[in-house]
C-alpha cells in the first residue's frame, strides 16, 4: 500500500518514512502543501499522513480542498501540540480520520494506519482470505492451508493487491504505482521479477490458486486449473527451477 507523508522536517519525516517502509509500505514525501497536491494528482494513496504546521499554511486547509474535489483517501493528522476537543472537532469536520501527537512510535502509527484502513469505508478487513491463502494485513504475515510463509515486503504488497482483486486482471501499471514510491529505483522488469518469485512462493507452498499472466494487460490471480482427474498436489520447484525470471513470466 501507498502512503503520502506530508511534512516538512526532514530528519522527522526521514524516520517516518524509514520505518513505514519496513513495515511494507510505499512512502512518498512532501514538505508543503503544494508539493502534496503535485503527489496526490500523479499517484494513487491508499493513506495520507498529514503535518498541521507546514511553510504554506494549515495542513487541514489541504485536507479541506482534498475533499472539496472528491478525494476519499483517508488522511491522519500529526500534530506537535495536543488537540483539544475543538481541535478535534475541527479536524474530523475537515476531512481527517484520525489524530497523532508529535512524537509518535512508529509501532503506534503503524497500528493507528491500519485501524483507519480497517474501517468499513475503506472495504478491508483484518485478514485477507482466497483459496487457501490467507493474508494477516496486521501482521503482514501470509500463510498458505494454515501454515506461515516467509515471503519478502514487496512480494507480500503485490499479493495483498492481487487477492483484494481476486479474479480480475490488475494492470501492470497499477501494480508498479502501488508497489513503488517516487524514490525507488524500478527496473523496467521489476514486476515481472516479483511476480515469478511470488509465482515460486506459491507453488512450493501448495497454494490453490496461481498467477496468470494477461499479455498486454496485467495479471490476474485464480483458481488453479489442473487437468481432469488430477488430485495430486502442485509439483514442488526444485533450486534449479528457480532463476532469474524469464521473459514474459
Amino acid at each position: 500500500m501507498r502512503i503520502l507523508l506530508i511534512e516538512d522536517q526532514r530528519d522527522l519525516a526521514a524516520v517516518l518514512a524509514d520505518g513505514l517502509r519496513y513495515s511494507g509500505f510505499a512512502v512518498d514525501t512532501a514538505r508543503t502543501m503544494d508539493e502534496a497536491s503535485e503527489a496526490a494528482v500523479v499517484a494513487p494513496y491508499d493513506m495520507i499522513l498529514v503535518d498541521r504546521k507546514l511553510p504554506d499554511g494549515d495542513g487541514l486547509d489541504w485536507v479541506r480542498k482534498q475533499r472539496r474535489v472528491g478525494s476519499s483517501t483517508p488522511v491522519i493528522v500529526i500534530t506537535a501540540t495536543m488537540p483539544d476537543v475543538d481541535d478535534r472537532i475541527e479536524g474530523l469536520n475537515a476531512g481527517a480520520d484520525d489524530y497523532v501527537l508529535k512524537p509518535v512510535l512508529i509501532d503506534e502509527l503503524v497500528a493507528r494506519i491500519r485501524a483507519v484502513l480497517r474501517r468499513p469505508a475503506t472495504a478491508l478487513n483484518p485478514i485477507l482470505n482466497v483459496g487457501n491463502i490467507a493474508l494477516d494485513l496486521t501482521n503482514r504475515q501470509v500463510s498458505v492451508g494454515g501454515c506461515p510463509v516467509h515471503i519478502p515486503r514487496r512480494e507480500v504488497g503485490l499479493i495483498e493487491l492481487l487477492m483484494r482483486r481476486f479474479g480480475r486482471v490488475v494492470p501492470r501499471t497499477a501494480l508498479e504505482e502501488s508497489l513503488y514510491s517516487f524514490d525507488d529505483e524500478v527496473s523496467p522488469n521489476a514486476i515481472e521479477v516479483a511476480v515469478y518469485r511470488l509465482r515460486t512462493h506459491l507453488s512450493r507452498s501448495g497454494a490453490t490458486v496461481t498467477i496468470r499472466t494477461v499479455r498486454g494487460m496485467g495479471y490476474v490471480l485464480e483458481e488453479e486449473t489442473r487437468p481432469h482427474g488430477e488430485n495430486a498436489a502442485p509439483r514442488v520447484l526444485q533450486p534449479a527451477d528457480v532463476g532469474q525470471a524469464p521473459d514474459g513470466v
